[in-house]
């Protein structure tokens, strides 16, 4: 289940880590967020992110042309 989206597809680095680290603070706790992106650097980026602020990255692939991760909100932060 995600809760919410963000497409950041087009933007490159670090455009797609803010934007999601931006969302990310607006949510609750244990929200999910999907984020589409197509940047090569969105992979290192968002898994950094989530390890920086204690978000679990609960899936992280690629699909039709674009990387996709799936990221649930921490507790706190």
């Amino acid at each position: 289940m995600t809760d919410r989206r963000l497409d950041v597809r087009g933007l490159n680095c670090p455009l797609p880590v803010l934007k999601a680290r931006k969302q990310l603070a607006q949510m609750a706790p244990g929200e999910r967020l999907e984020v589409l992106a197509t940047d090569p650097k969105a992979p290192a980026d968002i898994a950094e992110l989530c390890t920086a602020q204690g978000h679990r990255l609960l899936a992280s692939e690629r699909q039709e042309g674009a990387f996709r991760f799936l990221i649930e909100r921490a507790g706190a932060g």
